[in-house]
């Protein structure tokens, strides 16, 4: 039987004894079950792919395997599983896994972690020939000139929140969408966002007692935009925060716990109960959504071109595969939802050279050429110069601390043991900070009770990338900050928490003393986080060009889009940024498609 056979390729596979000892010739993945098996196991009869997502072959894999999370129980390690992926949807094998050439770790885009995969190669950026881009060319002009393959209301460029909430809303207004994502995993910078979604005066804030208003969180947004943020998109952000959490609520998601993020005077950063990760929670969500409502999904899909008529109105747009090539879409509107360039460094250091050759918090695909579709259809540009550092990024492992952490009750210290600043102020005060300290570094500092509060920090805590002690000078010890300074410092932080007042750094919330159990150090740096600038729209979420026309039948939301957040986005608004403007970006689309 086909599934015995694939019981015992996988023993011989996953041992390392069988690999070290050579009892495998093979090169790849498609040599290695050919040994054993027709091509058919894999592949449709005809041997042709499936489609650009390798629906049909990742059926293949699960059915000889098993699903991504029994896999996972049978391929444990110490500190962290391959297998057990903080993605959300549904994970495909061939995101990693390739038959006819050698599998990438899609970790290691990310992460520092060494993965040792049979048949396996480092990730590496790939540069074309000049034979092959010549090819490309005649392609795309080839493309564009035949027929569409697709006909359809709106196509969602982007799978992350924004592009979710703009397909999810455009098929419930009546329109027929393709949401197509050039990563072979959905979620694009949403799935890594930990800390919350900010809204105002909700539903769960009024069962917690907590005050708070859609005037001050309006008030707090432009404050920590510097006042340059856009107050008409401010507006749209912050007026319609609480509908954008009940929309989110009303699909299923939890952001029932309620905490407090830098530079905000009241807690308001929603998320799920216990402080779990909020941005693939609501992934999880809108991906569950989008398939009850069997929206066309294709991974592995590149949105290159804007195809407009002879008037300057969108007719559709100009893909391509990985693997089945170039081909348009007609459609009479598209929403541009591609993210940032915050994974490019060479971008950013031409904007601010100051972070030139900084690592980044962003996922891989966060490159910008969503910015160069939209800039090449005319769109204009807004405040495309303010980049921000996220202060806490681990230097072990490349993980991004959430700023709950902070907002929690960790405190942040020096090698010297000692506060330097006011954890829970901005973003960017609080990088330039950690980045005058010695060595550039800087120890995140906190105690059972904060671990307990918030479920985010076991998951760095399997990852292995946070030392513990019982004493803090003992924690002093394996991280090299002076322990007896350490020591002082958490007893006079406690004594503050005691009166209720930061007197040392002005730190508005002081939840709770760091007196419980083990002591956690994670050690951070600044990375390059959210590009605050991008394509200009206006309170429809229309792209608008330079002189600030609007650009019929496109649209843009989320990180690819400028004005919503100034110099420097408040962390929480992020999420709030992406529902928000994705679904009113779904909504204007398919109403426009239908005139």
């Amino acid at each position: 039987m086909k599934l015995t056979r694939c019981a015992a390729l996988l023993a011989v596979l996953l041992g390392s004894a069988g690999l070290a000892g050579g009892a495998i010739a093979a090169d790849n993945l498609a040599d290695f079950h050919s040994e054993n098996q027709d091509c058919e196991s894999c592949h449709l009869p005809s041997g042709e792919l499936s489609n650009d997502s390798l629906t049909y072959e990742n059926e293949q894999c699960v059915s000889c395997h098993g699903t991504l999370a029994e896999v996972a129980e049978s391929n444990t390690r110490e500190n962290y599983n391959a297998h057990e992926s903080h993605f959300p949807g549904d994970v495909a094998c061939t995101s990693c896994h390739s038959g006819h050439e050698k599998s990438v770790v899609y970790c290691d885009s990310c992460h520092s972690f060494e993965f040792d995969m049979p048949f396996g190669s480092k990730w590496e950026r790939y540069e074309p020939t000049i034979a092959e881009l010549a090819k490309d060319a005649a392609d795309r002009k080839a493309a564009l000139s035949a027929a569409p393959s697709d006909i359809v209301n709106v196509v969602v460029v982007g799978s992350g929140g924004a592009g979710f909430s703009a397909a999810v809303a455009a098929t419930d207004a009546g329109a027929k969408v393709i949401l197509i994502e050039k990563e072979p995993v959905i979620g694009g910078n949403a799935k890594l966002a930990a800390g919350g979604m900010n809204a105002a005066w909700t539903d769960q804030q009024k069962a917690k007692d907590i005050k708070d208003s859609v005037e001050s969180m309006y008030k707090d947004t432009m404050k920590g935009g510097r006042e340059l943020n856009d107050p008409m998109l401010v507006d749209v952000l912050t007026s319609h925060s609480k509908g954008s959490v009940d929309w989110m609520t009303g699909m299923g998601a939890d952001l029932n716990d309620v905490g407090r993020m830098g530079g905000a005077s009241a807690n308001r950063s929603h998320r799920p109960t216990g402080g779990a990760g909020v941005g693939a929670h609501v992934i999880q969500v809108l991906y569950d959504n989008a398939l009850k409502r069997d929206i066309d999904m294709r991974m592995n899909t590149r949105g290159v071109e804007v195809i407009k008529d002879d008037s300057g109105k969108v007719e559709g747009l100009l893909v391509k595969g990985k693997y089945k090539g170039y081909y348009w879409i007609k459609a009479e509107a598209v929403v541009m939802a591609t993210g940032g360039f915050g994974r490019n460094n060479e971008r950013v250091a031409k904007l601010d050279p100051k972070l030139k050759g900084f690592i980044s918090t962003n996922q891989p695909g966060a490159t910008g050429d969503g910015l160069d579709v939209a800039g090449n259809a005319g769109a204009g540009m807004t405040d495309i110069q303010y980049i921000q550092a996220h202060p806490t990024l681990s230097v072990k492992g490349g993980v991004m601390v959430t700023e709950a952490v902070r907002g929690n009750g960790a405190i942040l210290v020096n090698k010297e043991g000692k506060r330097f600043v006011n954890e829970i102020t901005t973003r960017d005060k609080a990088a330039a900070a950690i980045l005058n300290q010695t060595g550039k570094v800087a120890y995140l500092i906190f105690d059972d009770s904060v671990r307990k509060s918030l479920k985010k920090i076991d998951k760095y805590i399997q990852l292995g990338v946070v030392p513990s002690a019982e004493t803090p000078e003992k924690l002093g010890k394996i991280e090299g900050i002076d322990g007896k300074a350490l020591t002082a410092t958490i007893a006079q932080y406690n004594k503050l928490v005691a009166a209720g007042k930061d007197t040392d750094f002005e730190r508005a919330n002081l939840p709770r003393a760091l007196n419980e159990g083990h002591y956690y150090a994670i050690e951070v740096t600044p990375g390059v986080h959210h590009t605050m600038g991008g394509v200009s729209i206006d309170d429809k979420a229309e792209v608008l060009s330079e002189d600030k026309k609007v650009i019929p039948g496109l649209y843009g939301a989320g990180e690819v889009t400028g004005g919503v957040h100034g110099a420097n986005r408040l962390g929480g608004n992020a999420i709030s940024d992406i529902i928000t403007f994705g679904r009113l970006a779904g909504e204007q689309a398919a109403a426009y498609s239908k005139k």
